[in-house]
């Protein structure tokens, strides 16, 4: 499609879902005029405020003058060229050489019905406005180029994101009337009171309990640009699911405790300046063995392993294979995340990551909100 190569050739991300949208659109009702067709195009593919202007632009480009009345957002003063009756749009407020606050009110302001109003033949106000989701704009952009206000929304994502965690089986029984199991001893208690007939039957039914999840995340030179994204996502599993999260560079350094803490800005602060070593070197496999080695350890057994690096290590790739053919008996899953991944023509071919990489049972790519939440599917899909 003409619009979608433009629009992406002047710097617009057009995505896979924006895309999937208007397909949507498009088969339960067709445009009939080309008012239609733009605010379509408009509402399904522009997700970010400062890309109207660009849109318009590709859309004029596209389709030639004919559509030079629609006035959607008024950034511009209204033609006086002829107009059909389906392609007027009054202006509205935040015309050209209106003040960036003005600009910005008609951006995020919204149709509204007052009680009492005076009827107003203005077409503005049938116009719905469908406000794009912040966080839909910034499912492909990457976390280096986050600032903290955008950080701040991943933190609250992470958080509603990992709410519902994969349960397991634990050896511990309740009294349940849907259990398969009869529960001798409190049906015998019972049966005293009936000349022991058992009349009422105690059935049993096992306690299922969170599985257990255990996170490391590399903070080393090469993951600077994406150390505090992880760090929320540490955060969310330590505090929705009782997880232990531990940071490495050169050593071992255990967050759990920290990063529970309720203030989110107390927790990042505390964290960061707890890990002394962060932004230097990269002992991976020293690291793993020192986990395993530690009061820690036990709390692998049966675990959703979660390893966020790059994979650049100083030390050996033998030393990564016994480390990691170690953790890979003793976990439930390993998944490991690699915000490198998702590079055109990446393949794992660094030593370490290529030795890691047959212990692993998921290999993901997390450099946008849109790849940590197929994380999160695949950690939910974990029996």
């Amino acid at each position: 499609m003409s619009l979608i190569a433009n629009l992406r050739r002047a710097g617009i991300a057009v995505g896979f879902s924006s895309l999937e949208t208007l397909s949507v659109s498009f088969s339960k009702i067709m445009p009939d005029n080309l008012s239609s067709l733009y605010w379509t195009t408009r509402v399904t593919l522009i997700k970010r405020e400062p890309d109207l202007v660009t849109f318009d632009q590709v859309f004029r480009a596209v389709f030639g003058e004919a559509h030079g009345q629609l006035d959607p957002h008024a950034r511009r003063n209204s033609l006086t060229a002829p107009q059909t009756d389906e392609d007027v749009f009054a202006p509205l407020p935040g015309g050209a050489g209106a003040s960036d606050e003005e600009a910005h009110a008609a951006w995020a302001s919204t149709p509204r019905t007052v009680a009492g109003a005076p009827d107003v033949d203005d077409d503005r106000f049938a116009l719905p406005e469908r406000l794009p989701s912040t966080l839909v704009g910034l499912a492909d952009v990457p976390f280096p180029a986050f600032d903290a206000g955008d950080l701040e929304l991943l933190a609250l994502w992470l958080h509603d994101a990992l709410a519902n965690w994969p349960m397991k089986r634990s050896r511990r029984v309740t009294p349940h009337h849907a259990g398969r199991r009869v529960a001798l001893r409190p049906t015998m208690e019972r049966a005293r009171r009936t000349g022991f007939e058992p009349i009422h039957v105690v059935r049993t039914l096992q306690v299922e309990k969170p599985r257990r999840v255990v996170m490391l995340c590399d903070v080393s030179q090469s993951m600077e640009s994406h150390a505090m994204a992880y760090l929320h996502l540490m955060r969310a599993a330590a505090v929705n699911v009782d997880a232990e999260v531990f940071a490495f560079a050169t050593t071992l350094t255990r967050l759990t405790t920290v990063l529970k803490l309720q203030s989110l800005d107390v927790a990042i602060e505390q964290a960061t300046s707890t890990v002394v070593d962060r932004y230097g070197g990269t002992r991976i496999a020293s690291n793993i063995r020192a986990l395993l080695r530690s009061r820690y350890g036990g709390c692998l057994r049966g675990a959703i392993v979660l390893v966020a690096s790059d994979g650049w290590d100083s030390e050996p790739p033998e030393a990564m294979t016994a480390a990691m053919a170690r953790l890979k008996r003793r976990a439930h899953r390993v998944l490991w995340l690699n915000p490198r991944a998702a590079a055109p023509g990446f393949q794992p071919l660094v030593g370490s990551m290529a030795a890691a990489l047959p212990f692993c049972d998921e290999f993901m790519p997390a450099d946008t909100i849109g790849e940590l939440a197929d994380v999160v599917r695949a950690i939910r899909a974990t029996i």
